[in-house]
């Protein structure tokens, strides 16, 4: 399609404004507008800048609505500009929908790559960066929480979690209980910011820190672990042994049962009869 304007995937600061690109700069001052997830931040952003551009609001609640009238503005020949609050556009914040209306309509969609908190926690982390799996935010509800660290207990990736403060200390221990203490990890507290704090340790450490380092707890965190040991030999045999057991057993007991049976760590079993039940209902 011709004549379109372009959708600009803007990364911005996520703390240190001396991070923002001249590319990124350059953008935000030409376009006819800035999509962002809080208008009030955004705008703070662009009067730093020495900008000033029209804002519309595009967050969790009204991208759904919003949609249309931001495609119907590209297709017209507008170029938008899409921010969120902090770092990279769509990495656990808003934006999915209308990068993806806006690719099926024609329109062209292209990064202003920058900062981004998973990635800048990564690097720092002295964790393995080769692979890694993103998760984003686990569910805030404990028991929801417990099942999804259960289910990646047992991924040999590095692991990338978002937390909010007062979660951490939670998370943490919820970490412990799935993946083992003995597992290295790394808490990144205000990236960039004045703050900027790298706790790194055992899980085990890092929880037992939380509790009484009042610190840890303060601002956006970023949780990074080692991934699980490769399976051992025995994990050959797990899904057979799983598939009888979980006939009678529920999976928790299950697993004990397996991983006794097997050889195979208790949470890597459990990981898996969690999967094993997902896929068989």
């Amino acid at each position: 399609m011709t004549g379109t304007g372009v959708l600009y995937v803007v990364a911005t600061p996520i703390g240190n404004l001396g991070d923002i690109s001249a590319r990124a700069r350059e953008i935000l001052a030409a376009v006819s507008a800035v999509a962002a997830e809080d208008t009030r931040h955004s705008g703070r952003l662009l009067r730093e800048l020495g900008l000033e551009r029209p804002l519309v609001s595009l967050h969790e609640h009204n991208e759904r609505t919003r949609v249309a009238e931001l495609v119907a503005r590209l297709q017209r020949g507008e170029s938008l500009a899409l921010v969120s609050d902090a770092g990279t556009p769509l990495v656990s914040d808003p934006g999915y929908l209308l990068v993806a209306a806006a690719v099926a309509a024609g329109v062209v969609v292209t990064p202003v790559p920058g900062p981004c908190a998973a990635i800048a926690a990564l690097s720092a982390s002295g964790l393995p960066c080769d692979r890694f799996c993103f998760e984003g935010f686990l569910p805030s509800r404990p028991a929801a929480r417990r099942r999804r660290l259960g289910e990646l207990a047992a991924e040999e990736r590095t692991l990338v979690l978002y937390e909010a403060p007062h979660r951490i200390a939670g998370c943490l221990d919820d970490l412990v209980a799935a993946c083992g203490g003995e597992r290295r990890a790394c808490v990144a507290r205000e990236i960039s910011k004045r703050f900027e704090t790298f706790y790194r340790g055992t899980l085990a450490e890092l929880a037992a820190r939380a509790k009484t380092d009042a610190d840890l707890a303060r601002g956006e965190s970023v949780v990074v672990v080692e991934g699980a040991p490769a399976a051992e030999p025995g994990a050959a045999g797990l899904d057979a042994t799983l598939a009888v057991l979980l006939r009678h057993l529920p999976p928790s007991a299950a697993a004990a049962a397996a991983a006794a049976l097997t050889g195979v760590r208790r949470a890597d079993a459990y990981a898996r009869a969690l999967a094993l039940t997902r896929e068989a209902t």
